[in-house]
Formats: structure tokens, C-alpha cells, sequence
């Protein structure tokens, strides 16, 4: 495709496959719309060096996407008592900010460019995007509810004096479920972090952009949804669900093999999906109490086990684990549930398993993209929140949508074996389960018809594709 008819768009993510993934999923999308001219650079700052895998992923990219891995930053001069991980993300793309401009700079001399869309923590570079007379908008890769939260969150801070999880009214958001302040996203849940300040200051930024680009679809959450559109500052323009339903890592085919086996074998709809995402982690109590409530559960499932941490939740998303986390099992666990349960350690084809007919059900820790894959599947699930907006989007899948139970935790915060057992067995052998089941798959139908060629989502991008062609055709 000719450069002089190509508009171009460049993306600018947040480190981390969680939100990377999204972005390509959106390029991919615009792509293939109906009379697609453009092509995308994906410019990711970063605080280490791509691992290989990343690498393997990026390579493996349309000849229309591209990308540039910009020179990692150093964040070690960061208190860590203050700093949590959202905070360090948003330090990684300020600390990126030059190399984000010499980067968009270099782009402008070769190509068409239309559109910037920055990452939710990426609003410090709606400076770039104003110097280079293009329109700016935000990715936001998680849910309506989540993004009204953050919408919202400079307000809340002046009407409510002391910690949100303190504060013992409902609080009530246009459109949206009444969320308790222990529910809100994890990160404001500290005002003297650097996180909190840091949510602020992106939150009452968001209305300076052109649009926001949010993956859900109006079937999901159509009272979130319908008040932001409603507002119309910034403009809303929902197009999930994207999700990316393919293995993005090609050097774990084993683990693939080992899966689709033991799935194959299983009658449908009677397996368990046990999986804290790509950064979760369970405490070593919290860990064996798992594993022992998954036994005497008596249900078959596949578990994805990650060495257990005492103090992160999202400990793996920074450590790469040394020690074989299976020697963290009860004594005799993997020999007394051979006959069916699969135990993986750190990585399973998540997509591959969801869609699998023998696959009835999913123990997650809420992160979105792996929400919308379970609703893809039409899965219904346990929650189990960690961290991030995890327990947001708990509240959502639990009162909202009812798609989802969720355990009870005992007086020490620790969810325990009794009670895990009985909530699976509630999952996929009880009555409940099975109408959970049947709206996730009424989801599901939601879904596949929003990114239908006349679907909400598709239009909605469609829409975004417009403004954009037209901004070429004027310049």
C-alpha cells in the first residue's frame, strides 16, 4: 500500500503483555475494517529489556504493525513503601517522554500520521500529540465501570475525606452498580502513595483527549456504558471484545500438547480452569489451602501453578521464579488427583483451554482480558480478585451480570478449603452453575454480534476510522 494513502496511527501502550496484547488486538481491528488505509507503530516504553518471548510475539506482527522498543528506564531511585506497580508504569512512560517524541518525530517525516492513542497511564503524552497537530485519544483496556472510576476519582477524592475502603456509604457512579470503597481499584485504596496521585492526575485528563477507545461492548455494560455516552466528555467508543484467542508464545507447545490431551479425554463442560493471569500470586497458606479445596471438591480441573509469595499479589509480574513451585504442594497432592486434574507450572494455552468444549468452568483473578475471553467462550466463573481493578470487576461479574460466584474469605483474609470446595462444586455441578452458565452464553452471543459487520463495536470503530481518513484527506 502506497505511503501518500495510508493514514497512520501511532499507539503508545503501557509495559506489559496485559496491555500490549490489546493494542495489537485494536491495530489488527482497525486493519481489517472494510477499506482499511492504515498502518500503526506501536511505540512501548520500558523499564527492562523485551524477554525473548515479547520479542517472539512482536516479530510475529502484520507488515502494517510495527513497532519500537524505546531504551528501558531506570526507576531505582523509586521508594518502594510508596511506589507500587501502577506507579512505576506510569513513571516508565514520563521517564520514556523524549524518546516517545524523538520517536513521533522520526514517523512524521515518512508517514500520514492521523491519531495518537496512548495507554490509560500514558496522558503525559497528549503534549506530543497536540505539537504535532494530531488527534489524541486513550486505550482504555479495561472495563466502562472501571474507566467511570477513574473518570470520576478527582471528584470522590474532595467528597470523601478518608480512605475510600473507610467510607461507609455505597458510592454511586452515573449508570453504574453502587461499588463499597473497599471495591475500588486497589491502587487509590492508599491516598499517600504515589499510585493514588498518580490515578488523579490521569483521571482528570481523560476529558482532554478526543475520544476514549474502551474494549467492552454494550451487551456487558450497557448502564456504564450508556452514561458515558450519554456525558459525552470525553467522547466514548466502546469496540470489544477484543481478545486474543491465539497461544502468543510459540516455545511452549508441550505444555499446549499436554492440555489439549488430558481436555480430550474429559467429558464436556466438566473441567475447572484454575489461573491468577500472567502476574498473580497466592500466599503460601492461601496456596495450600487451594490446593486441598480443589481436592475435596472432587472435580476435575487444570490448574496453572505460580511459586507462591507472602508479600505481593502481583509478584510475578516483576520476579522470575527460581524454584519449581509444584514442591509447594501438599504432600501426595499430584498423586492422589492424577486420575483428573492437570497440574502446569507458570503457563497454559489459556485460549486454547477456554474454548475447549470439555472446559465448564474458570477460578480468575478478574483481569479484564481474561474476563473477555471466558465471555468469548461463554465460561462462567469464581472470582477470585488480587490486585489492580480486579475487585471492580469482581462486583461487576457478581451483582451486575451474575455470570460468577464468589468465595468468602475467613477472618485472617485467607479463603479456606471448605469453603473453596464448596463454591466449586456449587460452579460446575450445581444449579446455580448452570444458570451462570446459561447468561455467560447469552454474553457470548452479545459479543460475537457486537463485532458483527453491522455490531455496535464495529460501528463504533468504523466511526473512529472516518474521522481519521478524513483528517488524511485534509492534510
Amino acid at each position: 500500500m502506497e505511503e501518500s494513502r495510508t493514514a497512520h496511527i501511532a499507539m503508545i501502550p503501557s509495559v506489559g503483555m496485559g496491555h500490549i496484547i490489546p493494542f495489537i488486538e485494536l491495530s489488527k481491528r482497525i486493519l481489517e475494517l472494510e477499506n482499511s488505509k492504515f498502518s500503526v507503530t506501536l511505540i512501548i516504553p520500558c523499564n527492562a529489556p523485551l524477554t525473548q518471548s515479547q520479542k517472539l510475539f512482536l516479530s510475529t506482527l502484520p507488515d502494517r504493525i510495527s513497532h519500537i522498543a524505546l531504551p528501558p528506564v531506570n526507576l531505582d531511585d523509586l521508594d518502594e513503601e510508596f511506589v507500587g506497580a501502577e506507579a512505576r508504569v506510569c513513571e516508565t512512560i514520563t521517564r520514556s517522554i523524549t524518546k516517545v517524541q524523538e520517536a513521533v518525530s522520526t514517523l512524521v517525516k515518512t508517514k500520514r500520521l492521523v491519531a495518537f492513542v496512548t495507554d490509560v497511564f500514558g496522558t503525559d503524552a497528549f503534549d506530543i500529540a497536540e505539537e504535532f497537530n494530531v488527534s489524541k485519544y486513550v486505550f482504555f483496556t479495561s472495563a466502562a465501570l472501571s474507566f467511570s472510576v477513574m473518570l470520576h476519582l478527582a471528584e470522590l477524592d474532595k467528597n470523601i475525606p478518608c480512605e475510600f475502603k473507610d467510607w461507609p456509604e455505597p458510592i454511586k457512579l452515573p449508570g453504574c452498580i453502587p461499588l463499597k470503597g473497599e471495591d475500588l481499584l486497589a491502587p487509590v485504596q492508599d491516598k499517600k502513595k504515589d499510585d493514588y496521585k498518580w490515578f488523579i492526575f490521569h483521571g482528570s485528563r481523560y476529558k482532554l483527549a478526543d475520544g476514549v477507545i474502551i474494549n467492552t461492548f454494550q451487551d456487558l455494560e450497557p448502564g456504564p456504558i450508556g452514561a458515558l455516552v450519554e456525558n459525552g466528555n470525553p467522547k466514548i467508543y466502546p469496540i470489544g471484545p477484543l481478545t486474543q484467542m491465539q497461544s502468543i508464545l510459540g516455545n511452549k507447545s508441550g505444555e499446549e500438547s499436554e492440555c489439549k490431551k488430558f481436555l480430550n479425554d474429559q467429558p464436556n463442560d466438566s473441567v475447572l480452569y484454575v489461573s491468577f493471569g500472567s502476574g498473580g500470586t497466592l500466599s503460601s497458606k492461601q496456596f495450600q489451602e487451594l490446593a486441598i479445596g480443589l481436592e475435596q471438591s472432587g472435580q476435575r480441573f487444570i490448574w496453572v501453578v505460580r511459586m507462591p509469595n507472602d508479600k505481593a499479589a502481583n509478584a510475578a509480574y516483576f520476579n522470575s521464579e527460581t524454584e519449581d513451585s509444584l514442591g509447594f504442594l501438599p504432600d501426595g497432592f499430584l498423586a492422589r488427583t492424577k486420575a483428573r486434574g492437570l497440574v502446569i507450572r507458570d503457563w497454559a494455552p489459556q485460549a486454547e483451554i477456554l474454548s475447549h468444549g470439555s472446559t465448564g468452568g474458570y477460578l480468575t483473578h478478574c483481569g479484564w482480558n481474561s474476563i473477555l475471553e471466558a465471555v468469548t467462550c461463554g465460561i462462567p466463573l469464581i472470582v477470585w480478585p488480587l490486585y489492580a481493578e480486579q475487585r471492580t470487576n469482581a462486583v461487576l461479574l457478581t451483582e451486575e451480570l451474575k455470570v460468577a460466584l464468589r468465595p468468602k474469605e475467613s477472618e485472617d483474609g485467607v479463603i479456606g478449603r471448605d469453603e473453596i470446595a464448596n463454591v466449586v462444586k456449587s460452579l460446575m455441578d450445581g444449579e446455580e452453575g448452570k444458570e451462570f452458565s446459561k447468561r455467560m452464553k447469552e454474553l457470548m452471543v452479545g459479543g460475537q454480534k457486537a463485532l458483527s459487520p453491522d455490531g455496535s463495536s464495529t460501528k463504533s470503530l468504523a466511526e473512529l476510522a472516518s474521522i481519521w481518513t478524513s483528517m488524511m484527506l485534509s492534510s
